[in-house]
């Protein structure tokens, strides 16, 4: 199938490795155009070596709000247009709150609910000025469904973004602008590395999810890949959910 993501232009944050990166091969497989980011762009090379033509790398760091809001400028400059945003950049910390200093909780608001702001909003200047469609999707969690203990702040900017995600979608389908949420549940990823290299751990595990095995990431990248596609176009404000089954079994 063909999506008509040839020559689109996305930016997509946390785009070093685990899902961001998946779905970043994913768009360039479709003929998209990527501006990705990381906090340094050396974190970007294979990516950039893998796609010279189809992908900008660009170092950010997401506590800057400046820095992302000029992430639009950045696919501007160099390829022209800006079509879509990937909200992938995240942190996820573990601890016990009573023994958290909430300065930390600040910190991952800024980055999981404050940046994806500040680049939506950037995003939504430019297509509302240019009378120009286009697609944000906000990678949440199947954490920001159903709060998990250690992960206080994390689970708190997880359900917040699906909210944000909801209200945008209302705000600004008028301009047609669509915005939507993935949840992932657990992905073979370096976020799960701890769970992956303990075979007691990863049996508990994989015993809570229905399909009895994590997600691969580049499972991500096709759901991603049609949620910014104008295929997708009636679809806004809508949470996708990809875990396995685990929250349908919960």
């Amino acid at each position: 199938m063909d999506l008509r993501l040839r020559n689109s232009v996305v930016v997509v944050t946390g785009a070093s490795r685990g899902l961001g990166a998946a779905i970043a091969r994913s768009l360039v497989g479709e003929g998209a155009c990527i501006v990705a980011t990381a906090r340094s762009t050396g974190a970007l090379e294979e990516l950039v070596a893998e796609s010279p033509d189809q992908v900008h790398a660009v170092a950010c760091d997401m506590r800057d709000r400046a820095a992302v809001a000029c992430l639009v400028d950045s696919a501007l400059d160099f390829f022209g247009r800006l079509d879509g945003i990937v909200n992938n950049a995240g942190v996820a910390p573990a601890g016990k709150l009573v023994d958290t200093d909430l300065a930390l909780m600040e910190e991952v608001l800024a980055i999981n609910l404050i940046a994806p702001a500040a680049l939506a909003q950037a995003a939504a200047r430019h297509l509302i000025a240019e009378d120009q469609p286009g697609s944000i999707v906000n990678i949440s969690s199947t954490s920001g469904l159903k709060g998990k203990a250690l992960l206080s702040g994390y689970s708190a900017s997880k359900g917040a973004i699906m909210r944000f995600t909801e209200a945008l979608a209302t705000e600004w389908a008028r301009h047609r602008i669509r915005v939507n949420t993935i949840a992932p549940g657990a992905f073979e990823t370096d976020a799960q590395s701890e769970v992956l290299d303990d075979e007691a751990l990863l049996h508990a595990r994989l015993r809570k999810i229905p399909a009895r095995r994590m997600g691969q990431p580049d499972e991500i990248g096709p759901l991603a890949c049609y949620l910014l596609s104008p295929l997708s176009d009636f679809v806004t404000g809508s949470c996708f959910v990809i875990d396995g089954g685990e929250v349908a079994r919960l």
